[in-house]
C-alpha cells in the first residue's frame, strides 16, 4: 500500500457525519414482572404441569396408547374468536382424552419470509399498537385464559428475548423450519423445560431437524436473558424430549410411509421410542388447506399398520374455514384466519374423531 494515502483516507473517514439509522429504543419490563402482573393461576399451572408429564410420556413409548394433536388457528389475531375456539376445542378435547391428548395452538409470533404481519406479540391489531408491551400482555392474558379451562398451549418459538414472557404457559414448543439450523434457537430449545418439536427445513429434507434435535439434546453454555431481563450465562442440561417434525417443503410432501419411516428411525438413535410429528399443514398440504384431511387419512392407515413411531400430527383449524386478507381498522370474519387457511370447526370435530377412532 502506499503509505502517502493513508492520510488523507483518514481525513475523508473523519469527515464523514455519523449515519442516522433512525433507531428507537423503547424499554420494556422483565419477563418477571409480566409474569408477576399476569400470573398464571394454580389451576393453569396444573394444566401445564400435567400436560408436558403426559406428552413426554408419549414420546418416550411410556404413553402407547395415545397421540398428541396439536390444532389451532395457523395464528392468534383475535383473542376472543380464539377463545370461543378453545372452549370448543376444550369440550372436544374432553371427548376423546383416552385416545388423543388435544393442545391447542397458540402461536403469537410469524416468521416472514420478506416482510408480513409478523404476529400479535409485535402488532396486535388493536388500536394500541403504540404500546410496545400490548402484545405481550395481551398474548400472557389469553394464555393463561386457556390454561385455566384446562386446554394445553402450544407454541413456536421464533424470538429467544420473548420466550421468557410465555414459557411458563406452554406444554408444548416448536422451533420452525426458517430457523431449525440456527444455534440460537438448538440451544433455546435446550433451556426450555417443555417437549420441542424441531421442523425440516424448507426444503423438505431432514438433516436440519435430526441435527438440530441432536444439538438441543445436548447441555450447552451460552449468552441469554434472566427472568429479571439481565443479561447472564446459561447453562443447561440438554431437552432429552426433543423430536422431529415433518412438514413438507419446496420439494414436496413428507407424510408418506417411507419419509416416516425414516425419521422413526433417526429419532430412535436418539433414544426416543415415538420421535415423530407429523403436520398435516405446510408443505404437507400444498398449501391447501383442505388437503389436510389426506395427511390424517394417510397417518390413520400407517397407525393400523402398526407404525408405533408417530406421536401425534398437527392441524391448522379455526372456527370458519379459509383466510381473509385484512387492513387495520377493517371488519374481520370472525374465526377466519389472516394467516394460513385453516380448515373450519366442522372438519375439526371430523378429523379428530376419525383419528380417535382409529386409535
Amino acid at each position: 500500500m502506499n503509505a502517502t494515502l493513508l492520510p488523507e483516507i483518514q481525513a475523508d473517514t473523519e469527515a464523514q457525519p455519523e449515519a442516522d439509522h433512525g433507531i428507537e429504543l423503547k424499554p420494556i419490563p422483565s419477563p418477571s414482572k409480566v409474569r408477576r402482573d399476569i400470573p398464571l393461576s394454580p389451576a393453569g399451572q396444573e394444566t401445564v404441569a400435567k400436560a408436558r408429564r403426559e406428552i413426554s410420556a408419549i414420546l418416550s413409548g411410556e404413553d402407547a396408547e395415545r397421540l398428541l394433536v396439536v390444532c389451532g388457528p395457523c395464528s392468534i389475531d383475535d383473542v376472543n374468536a380464539a377463545h370461543v375456539y378453545a372452549e370448543r376445542l376444550r369440550r372436544l378435547a374432553d371427548t376423546v382424552s383416552d385416545k388423543l391428548l388435544v393442545v391447542m395452538r397458540t402461536y403469537f409470533e410469524k416468521p416472514r419470509s420478506v416482510v408480513g404481519w409478523k404476529g400479535l406479540l409485535y402488532d396486535p391489531l388493536s388500536g394500541d399498537e403504540s404500546s410496545p408491551m400490548a402484545g405481550i400482555n395481551i398474548a400472557r392474558r389469553f394464555a393463561t385464559r386457556v390454561n385455566e379451562l384446562g386446554l394445553p398451549c402450544a407454541t413456536e418459538f421464533l424470538n429467544p428475548l420473548l420466550a421468557l414472557y410465555l414459557e411458563d404457559c406452554m406444554s408444548y414448543g416448536s422451533i420452525g423450519s426458517r430457523t431449525v439450523e440456527s444455534q440460537i434457537h438448538r440451544e433455546l430449545a435446550s433451556r426450555l423445560p417443555l417437549p420441542m418439536g424441531m421442523k425440516n427445513g424448507m426444503d423438505g429434507t431432514l438433516s436440519s431437524a435430526a441435527n438440530g434435535m441432536l444439538s438441543a439434546r445436548q447441555a450447552h453454555s451460552f449468552f441469554g436473558q434472566s427472568l429479571e431481563g439481565e443479561v447472564c450465562l446459561v447453562e443447561t442440561r440438554g431437552n432429552r424430549y426433543t423430536h422431529l417434525i415433518l412438514r413438507g417443503g419446496s420439494s414436496g410432501t413428507n407424510f408418506d410411509e417411507q419419509s416416516v419411516a425414516a425419521a422413526v428411525e433417526a429419532g430412535r438413535q436418539q433414544g426416543l421410542a415415538r420421535p415423530v410429528v407429523v403436520d398435516c399443514s405446510h408443505g404437507n398440504s400444498q398449501k391447501d388447506h383442505r388437503k389436510q384431511r389426506l395427511v390424517i387419512e394417510e397417518i390413520s392407515r400407517q397407525l393400523r399398520q402398526g407404525q408405533s413411531g408417530i406421536a401425534g400430527v398437527m392441524l391448522e383449524s379455526y372456527l370458519t374455514e379459509g383466510r381473509q386478507d385484512v387492513g387495520r381498522g377493517e371488519t374481520r370474519r370472525f374465526g377466519q384466519s389472516i394467516t394460513d387457511a385453516c380448515i373450519g370447526w366442522k372438519d375439526t370435530e371430523y378429523l379428530i374423531q376419525t383419528l380417535a377412532e382409529t386409535l
